[in-house]
C-alpha cells in the first residue's frame, strides 16, 4: 500500500562520535587558517629585526639572517605542502616547527652578544613564541603543549650556558615557567571553550536540520495523496499553473489527461471499500511507472479520478499516451465482475486534451476540453481514450454554448415540448403520446435533440430540464384530460438523483394528475448501470403507479439484465431492426427479438412505423402498439387540445315490481 513515510528525528551523535565530529571540523578550520597565520607570524618575526639592531647590534646580522632563512623555508615548506594536499597535521608540525627553529635562530645568536646585560633583558622577548604556541596558532592542545614545552627547555639549557648571577637565573627561569603555565591553562581552556562552541553549533545545525526536515515533510504531506502517495490536487494545480506559463510565455506544449476508473462505485459495492482503496492503489502504482517514462507529472483529482500532466510536441505524442494508460489498467487484470457490460475486469476511461493556441484563453480551459473529451470516452462504452476534437460538435465550443443556453432555456421560453402519437394495434386508437424536447436559439434556429441532450447530460442541467417537462406534460396534457397517456424520456442522471421519486410526487400532487397516467422512458445503454441508486427510484416511482418503458431495446448492452431485474411495463423496441427487415437475417433478427420480449411478459412498442407494408407487419407479428411518422408526426400541445371523450358504460334501469 502506497503511502507517505512521516517525519521521525534521527538520534544524536555519541560522546565518541562528537569528539570525532570536532576533530574533522577543527581540522578543516586549522587547515584554512595555517597559510594565512603564518605569512603573518613570518611577517611579524622579519619585522622585528628592527630590535635586533637596536638591542643586539653586534649580533644582529646573524639574528636577522636567522629570521629570513627561518621565515622562507617554513613559507616555501607549507605552500609546497598545500600544493600536494598533504594532511592537516603535516601542517601542523610544518608551524610548530617554524616556531621552534624561528626560537632557535633568534635565541642562539643573541645570547653571543658582548652587551651582557641587554642580551639577558632581550631574551625576555623569548616568551613570545611560546605564547604564539599556546595562543596564535589553533593547534590541538598536546601539540600546542609539545611545542611550547621544546622552547621551554631549550631556554633552560641556553639559561644555563649564559653567564649570569644564579639570581637572574632563578628569576628568569621563573618567570618561563609562569608564562609555560598561564599560557598552557589559557590554550586548554580555549580548546574547551571552541569545542563548547562546536557543540552549540552542532545543536543549533542539528535542530535547524530537523526543523528543515520536518517543514519539508509537512509540506510534502499537504501536497500528496495519503492513499495513493500521488500527488494531490493541490500540487497538480500547481504544476497545471507552471506548465500553462510556459506554454504561454515559451511555447513549450503540453497534454492534460483525465482517467476515471470505470464502475468504481459498483466496485465497492461488491468487494467493500478496503478493496476499492487497494484498486486504487494499485491502479496509481502501474500509472505512475508508466508516466514517469514519459516525463509526466501524475495526480488523483479526486475519488475514483487521477489526471497527468505531460510536456509532448504533437496529438499523436497524446493519443499514443492515452491508449497506453488504458492497456496498462487492463493489463492489471484486476477482477470486477458486478459490470455487466462484457468486461470483468478494472478499466479506464480517458479524456486528453492538448495545447493548441497560444492567444488568450484560460488555464481551466484545457481542464475542461480534457473533461469533455473524458465524458465522450464514457459515452462511448467506457474502456477506451477520447482526445479532445474541436471539431466534434460533442466536444466542441458550440457544446459550451448550448451549455450556456441551457441554463436560461426554461427562464426565457427556448425549450418546449411536441408530442407523437402512439397507436394501439388491435382497436386502432391513438392510445398514448411521447413527449418529446424541443429547444431553439436565442435567434429561433433549432438544436437537435442529439446536440443538446448529451450536453444537458454533461453539466447536469437535465435535472431542471426534467422537471420542467414532468411537470408541462401534467399541466398542459393531462390535468384537461386531453390525452389518456402521456411517456416522458427520463435520463439516467435523474434516477440517480437522490430525491427525484419526491419531486416527482410532489409535481403529481400539485397538478392533481394520477401516476397511472405517465410512462418514464429509460433508454437502455451503459449510461444504464446497475445501481441500486436507480432501482430504488424505479421502485418508488411504481409505487407512485407510473409505468416503466425500456426505450431503444437492443441498441445497448445491458437490456437482458435490466429485462430480468425490472419489470417494465413496455418494451420500445429500436427502429432500426424494424428498418432491417428487408433481409431474411433481419426479419429473423427481428421476430427473435419479439419473441424474446413476449416470452418475458412485457407489452411491446415498435418505433419508426412509416409505410402500409410495415404496419401490416406489425399487425402479423401481433405488436401491442406502434408509434412513427405513419401514426402521426411529432405535434405542438395545441393539436391535442380538445378534450378526448369519454367513453360511457352502457347502464340499465331497474324497474319496481
Amino acid at each position: 500500500m502506497a503511502h507517505v513515510e512521516p517525519y521521525e528525528p534521527r538520534p544524536g551523535p555519541g560522546p565518541n562520535e562528537l569528539r570525532f565530529l570536532y576533530r574533522e571540523e577543527s581540522q578543516a578550520k586549522r587547515r584554512k587558517e595555517a597559510r594565512p597565520g603564518l605569512w603573518m607570524a613570518v611577517a611579524i618575526y622579519v619585522l622585528f629585526s628592527a630590535t635586533d639592531l637596536l638591542l643586539i647590534p653586534d649580533v644582529a646580522l646573524y639574528t636577522i639572517t636567522a629570521r629570513f632563512a627561518v621565515g622562507l623555508t617554513a613559507l616555501l615548506t607549507l605552500e609546497g605542502q598545500l600544493r600536494r594536499g598533504v594532511a592537516t597535521q603535516w601542517l601542523d608540525m610544518t608551524c610548530a616547527a617554524a616556531i621552534i627553529f624561528g626560537y632557535v635562530g633568534w635565541l642562539w645568536p643573541t645570547s653571543l652578544g658582548a652587551d651582557r646585560q641587554a642580551v639577558a633583558y632581550y631574551m625576555v622577548f623569548g616568551t613570545i613564541f611560546m605564547m604564539s604556541a599556546n595562543l596564535f596558532f589553533t593547534f590541538s592542545f598536546k601539540t600546542s603543549i609539545i611545542t611550547s614545552t621544546i622552547i621551554l627547555c631549550i631556554l633552560y639549557v641556553v639559561n644555563y650556558f649564559v653567564p649570569a648571577s644564579l639570581t637572574y637565573k632563578m628569576v628568569f627561569g621563573t618567570f618561563y615557567v609562569s608564562c609555560f603555565t598561564f599560557t598552557s591553562y589559557v590554550n586548554w581552556k580555549l580548546n574547551e571553550e571552541r569545542y563548547n562552541v562546536f557543540l552549540n553549533a552542532l545543536e543549533a545545525k542539528i535542530q535547524h536540520k530537523e526543523a528543515t526536515e520536518r517543514g519539508k515533510a509537512l509540506l510534502r504531506l499537504s501536497r500528496t495523496d495519503p492513499l495513493t502517495g500521488l500527488e494531490n490536487r493541490r500540487a497538480i494545480d500547481e504544476k497545471l499553473r507552471d506548465c500553462w506559463s510556459d506554454w504561454q510565455k515559451l511555447g513549450i506544449r503540453f497534454a492534460a489527461i483525465l482517467i476515471d476508473v470505470d464502475f468504481f462505485k459498483k466496485f465497492n459495492d461488491c468487494y467493500g471499500h478496503q478493496e476499492g482503496d487497494r484498486c486504487l492503489i494499485h491502479v496509481a502504482n502501474a500509472l505512475s511507472d508508466l508516466v514517469r517514462q514519459h516525463n509526466g507529472s501524475i495526480g488523483r483529482y479526486g475519488g475514483e479520478e487521477f489526471i497527468v500532466l505531460a510536456r509532448m510536441n504533437d496529438k499523436d505524442q497524446v493519443a499514443d499516451l492515452a491508449q497506453a494508460i488504458c492497456r496498462t489498467v487492463e493489463d492489471l487484470a484486476l477482477t470486477h465482475e458486478l459490470r455487466r457490460d462484457g468486461t470483468s475486469i478494472v478499466t479506464v476511461s480517458v479524456g486528453a486534451a492538448f495545447t493548441r493556441t497560444q492567444a488568450g484563453g484560460k488555464l481551466e480551459k484545457i481542464i475542461h476540453e480534457a473533461d469533455r473529451a473524458l465524458y465522450l470516452a464514457k459515452a462511448g462504452g467506457r474502456n477506451c481514450a477520447r482526445l479532445f476534437d474541436p471539431t466534434d460538435p460533442q466536444s466542441s465550443d458550440e457544446s459550451e454554448n448550448i451549455a450556456a443556453l441551457l441554463k436560461i432555456a426554461v427562464e426565457r421560453d427556448l425549450v418546449s415540448l411536441v408530442y407523437q402519437p402512439i397507436q394501439d394495434v388491435a382497436s386502432g386508437r391513438f392510445e398514448a403520446v411521447e413527449a418529446l424536447m424541443r429547444l431553439k436559439m436565442l435567434d429561433g434556429i433549432l438544436v437537435p435533440p442529439s446536440l443538446f441532450i448529451p450536453v444537458a447530460e454533461r453539466t447536469g442541467a437535465i435535472l431542471e430540464l426534467g422537471r420542467w417537462a414532468i411537470r408541462k406534460v401534467c399541466t398542459d396534457m393531462l390535468a384537461h384530460d386531453h390525452v389518456r397517456l402521456v411517456s416522458v424520456n427520463v435520463s439516467p442522471i435523474q434516477l440517480k438523483t437522490p430525491g427525484f421519486a419526491t419531486s416527482v410526487a410532489g409535481i403529481l400532487g400539485e397538478t392533481g394528475v394520477a401516476g397511472s397516467r405517465l410512462a418514464f422512458e429509460i433508454t437502455e445503454g451503459r449510461e444504464l448501470e446497475m445501481d441500486s441508486d436507480i432501482l430504488r427510484c424505479i421502485s418508488d416511482l411504481k409505487l407512485l403507479g407510473i409505468r416503466i418503458w425500456l426505450d431503444d431495446f437492443g441498441t445497448g448492452f445491458a437490456g437482458l439484465s435490466w429485462l430480468r431485474l425490472i419489470d417494465f411495463d413496455t418494451v420500445k423496441i429500436d427502429r432500426s431492426f424494424l428498418h432491417d427487415c428487408g433481409t431474411p437475417k433481419g426479419m429473423a433478427m427481428l421476430q427473435d427479438i419479439i419473441a424474446l420480449v413476449r416470452n418475458r411478459g412485457h407489452k411491446i412498442l415498435v418505433e419508426g412505423v412509416e409505410t402500409d407494408e410495415q404496419m401490416a407487419l406489425m399487425r402479423e407479428f401481433g405488436i401491442d402498439k406502434v408509434q412513427g411518422y405513419h401514426v402521426g408526426r411529432p405535434l405542438p400541445a395545441a393539436s391535442f387540445q380538445a378534450k378526448r371523450p369519454v367513453q360511457k358504460r352502457p347502464f340499465t334501469v331497474l324497474k319496481s315490481a
